[in-house]
């Protein structure tokens, strides 16, 4: 009977350990774009260190990574190219035809990339599969932001002169709105539940909320950092949590990223971190954001829960892009 008793001691003992333990954050790979540098720089975000920095083309900026992980989609705007490397080995597999790429988006099955064509004004849809281009869609002078709704239904492009989204219908491939907004808009996000679509524009200096189905501006998020001009205050990158509820916005000279209650519109908390952020991605577990930025050649990395940046990660020359592979 003792013998029993302190067995079932000793499992109760490491039922309480195991339970107490704290178990590792999932392991994710991030890939950040070095513009200047001509190629791109692969994160463990478990470690969160640089593990290596690779030549791609000319000019990288656009990057995207294939919904099972498999594949990167790198915009090599100089080499008029979108690069496909293999996401494990980091070798080219393979380069598809693209007049001067600046960024791009998939579609959520996968199967369709959306590339923003600076310099000739047009939208290209790609077949991910025969790495074919479908079409071809005109939309404003200079797209460079693009984004897809969460049902894939609608598709926006963003014209850094004509100061519009562009409201493009996938199946049709043609344009059926423009939403004017603030002057230079550089990225569009929509909110998870696809509800509302954010535009933020680099010269007007706010974040335009555009309602999807009326197609038209609701209501603007202005930003006040202490002790910076607003000229300094330049917004650019979006990422929201998968819950909708907050949003993560990159405000490029002004060295911060903006906090934001997706519901209320507030501006919770500014954070610092290194000079002229751009981009932003967040794990798909939404422990951490990461910032790049593109003077400091950096990465700063940001716990989400605790609103903290925790380190900066050196990369390569210019940091534009950065997207994160799933587990």
């Amino acid at each position: 009977m003792q013998t029993a008793m302190i067995r079932r001691a000793s499992i109760a003992a490491i039922t309480v350990g195991l339970a107490s333990a704290t178990w590792p954050a999932l392991a994710f790979t991030a890939f950040i774009t070095n513009e200047k540098g001509n190629s791109v720089t692969a994160l463990d975000t478990d470690r969160l260190e640089a593990t290596r920095t690779f030549a791609v083309g000319k000019r990288p900026r656009g990057i995207a990574v294939s919904r099972d992980g498999s594949q990167l989609y790198v915009c090599v705007g100089d080499d008029n190219a979108i690069q496909i490397y293999d996401a494990k080995s980091l070798q080219l597999t393979g380069r598809i035809a693209s007049p001067d790429p600046e960024q791009l988006a998939l579609s959520p099955d996968g199967a369709r990339l959306y590339v923003a064509n600076e310099d000739d004004n047009l939208v290209t849809v790609i077949d991910t599969l025969t790495r074919k281009p479908l079409g071809r869609i005109r939309v404003g002078v200079e797209p460079e932001g693009v984004a897809v709704s969460p049902d894939g239904k609608i598709v926006v492009s963003t014209s850094e002169t004509t100061n519009m989204a562009h409201f493009i219908d996938p199946v049709a491939e043609k344009t059926v709105a423009n939403v004017l907004v603030a002057p230079r808009p550089r990225y569009a996000q929509f909110t998870p539940d696809g509800s509302e679509l954010w535009v933020s524009s680099e010269v007007g200096g706010v974040i335009s909320i555009v309602d999807p189905i009326r197609r038209s501006v609701t209501g603007k998020i202005s930003f006040d950092v202490p002790g910076l001009a607003k000229e300094q205050t330049q917004p650019v990158g979006i990422r929201m949590t998968n819950d909708g509820k907050t949003a993560f916005v990159a405000l490029g000279p002004a060295n911060r990223v903006a906090v934001i209650d997706v519901a209320t519109k507030r501006i919770e908390k500014y954070l610092l971190v290194g000079q002229r952020v751009w981009q932003l991605a967040l794990t798909p577990d939404d422990r951490y954001l990461l910032a790049v930025n593109g003077l400091t050649n950096d990465v700063s990395v940001i716990d989400v829960a605790a609103r903290k940046v925790l380190k900066s990660i050196p990369v390569g020359s210019s940091p534009w892009g950065v997207a994160v592979a799933p587990q």
